[in-house]
Parts: structure tokens; C-alpha cells; sequence
């Protein structure tokens, strides 16, 4: 293998224990890392705080005493509490389809069971208090309703999408285009979630929205394949 006369020099002066580029990168590294634990920390610490007294109660101050780090820490990877609270939007919406896709997608039957455990998993999340108030309360209003949608869509659309185009190709769905109906299911398991989050029943509307959902999905199993 031939090599240019700069690379030479370049990795003669390495071996001499010149500075070069590769001498920087633990460096470069080490402050990435710790730029990254620091980023960690702050959406940890207004995860906690927004989900236990929601946006509007919360001020930047205790988020960086409660993370450990400095208020100049804080803005200097965010532009300030609102662009904070969308990172943990986006933290928690990943969780849920990281949860979901492991769980209870993985001991389906089928597609379309996969779809109705899926559903239900989800609508069993947002019974959660933390849940509730940060993706279903606070986001909408804090974050704009189309901003709210586009994060939502980001995280959850490609796993309904994928799985309804897995239940079309396995018969189970009559076939059609497989995004516009993912967009419709999404959207109704959006606002079966907004119900449940808003109702004070114990439970009783989680239980009508279950059963919604499970007739709905139903419906779409073509008739020879229905139980």
C-alpha cells in the first residue's frame, strides 16, 4: 500500500508525540461525553419536575439544582425551558415505542394482533400520571398542536405503518395503501389517549376507549380471517 508524503509526515509526527488530530480526539471525546452526560441530567431532572407538577409550576432554577449542573449548563445546550420540555417529549415518546415494540408487539400472533396489543399497551401507558401530564397535557399547549403531532408522528408512525403494511401483505387487511390508514389509527389512538388522560373515572373511560379500539381493529380483519 503506497502512502503520500503527507500522510508520512503526518503520522511520523504522531510518533514523535506531536499534537495531530488523533492526539485531540480523546480530548474531543471526553468533552462530548461529558456534554452528553450533562444534556442526560437536565432532561432527567425536568422529566421528574414536569411530570410531578407540570410545565407551568416549574422554573429553570430548580431544574439545574436538581440536575447538579450550573444554569449557563442548561443554555448552552438549550435555548431555554420550552426547547428543555420538547427533549423530554421526545424522551418519553421514544420510551413508549421502545416499551411497546419490545413488549407487546414481540408476542403477537399476527400483525393486526400485534396492532390491537400494541394499541392497548400504548393506551395502558397513558394512564401513567408522568405520562399523562407531559405528552398528553402539557405538550399539546406547550409545544403547539402541530409541533405536538410532528413528534408523535416522528416516534410512532413508522412502527403502526410498518406493522399495518405487515398485515395487509400477510391477507389479514384488505390491501390499500397502507400510510393514509396508519395516519387514521394513529389518530384515533391519539384521541382515545387524550380521554383517558383527562377523564377522573377510575378507569371507566380507559375501559370504553379498550373496547373502541379493539372493535376498530376488528373491523379491518377481512372477513375470512375473522375469529
Amino acid at each position: 500500500m503506497h502512502v503520500k508524503s503527507g500522510d508520512q509526515t503526518a503520522a511520523g509526527g504522531e510518533q514523535a508525540g506531536e499534537t495531530g488530530p488523533a492526539a485531540a480526539a480523546p480530548t474531543r471525546t471526553l468533552k462530548a461525553e461529558q456534554g452528553e452526560a450533562t444534556r442526560a441530567a437536565l432532561i432527567a431532572a425536568a422529566r421528574a419536575l414536569f411530570a410531578e407538577r407540570g410545565y407551568a409550576a416549574v422554573g429553570t432554577e430548580e431544574i439545574v439544582r436538581a440536575a447538579g449542573v450550573t444554569r449557563g449548563a442548561l443554555y448552552h445546550h438549550f435555548a431555554g425551558k420550552q426547547e428543555l420540555f420538547q427533549a423530554v417529549y421526545e424522551s418519553v415518546e421514544q420510551q413508549l415505542v421502545e416499551q411497546i415494540a419490545a413488549s407487546a408487539l414481540a408476542g403477537a400472533s399476527d400483525p393486526l394482533e400485534a396492532l390491537r396489543a400494541g394499541a392497548q399497551a400504548f393506551l395502558d401507558a397513558c394512564e401513567d400520571p408522568a405520562v399523562q401530564r407531559i405528552a398528553l397535557v402539557d405538550a399539546p399547549s406547550v409545544l403547539g398542536w402541530e409541533q405536538w403531532r410532528d413528534i408523535g408522528l416522528r416516534y410512532g408512525f413508522g412502527l403502526v405503518q410498518g406493522t399495518v403494511q405487515a398485515a395487509i401483505d400477510a391477507g389479514l387487511i384488505e390491501a390499500q395503501p397502507a400510510g393514509p390508514l396508519s395516519h387514521l389509527l394513529l389518530g384515533a389512538i391519539d384521541e382515545g389517549a387524550m380521554l383517558i388522560a383527562r377523564a377522573d373515572d377510575d378507569g371507566k373511560t380507559r375501559e370504553q376507549v379498550g373496547a373502541s379500539v379493539e372493535r376498530m381493529l376488528n373491523a379491518l380483519r377481512v372477513r375470512g380471517e375473522r375469529g
